[in-house]
């Protein structure tokens, strides 16, 4: 049967390859995965423990409040319990924005190129999806500005941004929230942890202060649990009741739950991945500047580097090497790699294999 013919406007997520699969293509025994921006030292031990003694209770359903998750982070963050909605990933709160807040023929607003999970909160709802080029892999702070009108109903803005580890700065973000007042404006901040950069704006901040934002962080990222699917959402209590209504019950598994409260207390935890991280960054960058590559400085564990050709031949090349990376083509940057940060080992082996694959290009 035919679908709505609306969601055929909506392109279908397109993962990072699997290294399994990757393995079983082309008879690799050793594939190490550097496409999906995990974390490289994996998920907290605190966290690993959590499971192990939680792993007999998932006859029961799981608590669809999130109850001990919610205070833990009230008491962390310093918001009432009620400003808290979680989902499973952030993916999943972004479709909620949707439901509660889009109607047919309302506008959300982004920019280009940026997570497309934005796309799909808006068609599925017959909204309007309207993109705002960034500007040098910028943002464009007044473009954005000029692009909001009586339609607007969400600004998505990924901060940092995904796939080019850009931001908007304070300053910046003060004017944007100021113009957008009356309108949902979505911080998603999944890679926040690894900023370094002292101009980044505290956005609990502007929550604090009573702008109407929603700032979205992941349990995927610096807490390295990926595959339990775990997100929340901060915003003022009316904000998180409408998301509320649409949220689908137990829709947050348990062991997610108590994985993530565990990885909560475990800052060594985080102070090693952002160190590896910031330093495998360096790393790189020194290892693109002799190679002549131009690539985008990031805020994030990952870099869009520019390799100077056909990014899927590249990647391609790159998979009979051992190593899985992100094409630019599906962020309409064609000529772009996407490269999570890695361990040393793994930044190391992939810049032999990419100095490998461009060969006579450098």
């Amino acid at each position: 049967m035919k679908g709505k013919e609306h969601i055929y406007k909506i392109a279908p997520y397109e993962p990072g390859k699997p290294i399994e699969e990757v393995k079983r293509e082309l008879g690799l025994s050793d594939v190490i995965k550097m496409a999906s921006n995990e974390n490289p030292l994996g998920p907290s031990p605190l966290a690993l423990q959590a499971i192990r003694e939680h792993l007999e209770e998932i006859s029961y359903y799981p608590d669809g409040n999130c109850t001990i998750l919610r205070q833990k982070l009230s008491e962390k963050l310093g918001f009432p319990p009620n400003c808290f909605v979680f989902g499973s990933g952030v993916d999943e709160i972004i479709h909620f924005l949707g439901l509660a807040f889009l109607d047919e023929g309302d506008e959300a607003l982004t920019v280009e190129p940026s997570f497309v999970r934005y796309d799909a909160s808006a068609l599925l709802n017959k909204a309007i999806i309207r993109k705002v080029p960034l500007k040098d892999y910028q943002y464009d702070v007044d473009a954005l500005i000029s692009a909001i009108n009586e339609r607007t109903k969400l600004l998505f803005i990924a901060n940092p941004n995904n796939p080019t580890g850009t931001f908007i700065d304070k300053e910046g973000l003060k004017r944007l929230l100021e113009k957008a007042k009356g309108k949902l404006v979505v911080l998603d901040e999944a890679y926040v942890e690894f900023v370094e950069d002292t101009t980044f704006p505290d956005s609990l901040l502007f929550l604090r202060e009573g702008y109407d934002i929603i700032v979205l962080r992941t349990f995927s990222k610096i807490y390295g649990l990926a595959g339990l699917r775990i997100g929340y959402g901060i915003a003022n209590e009316e904000t998180v009741k409408a998301i509320e209504h649409i949220r689908e019950p137990f829709n947050v598994n348990h062991l997610a739950q108590v994985a993530a409260v565990a990885a909560l207390d475990d800052d060594e935890h985080i102070r090693k991945t952002q160190q590896v991280v910031w330093e495998g960054k360096r790393y790189l960058y020194e290892q693109f500047k002799e190679m002549g590559l131009r690539y985008i400085p990031s805020q994030t564990n990952f870099i869009l580097v520019d390799v100077g050709k056909d990014s899927r031949e590249v990647f391609r090349s790159l998979l009979r090497e051992g190593v899985i990376v992100r094409t630019g083509d599906i962020f309409g940057c064609p000529n772009f790699l996407r490269v999570t940060i890695g361990t040393e080992k793994q930044n190391e082996r992939f810049i032999r294999a990419l100095k490998k694959v461009l060969g006579g290009a450098l």
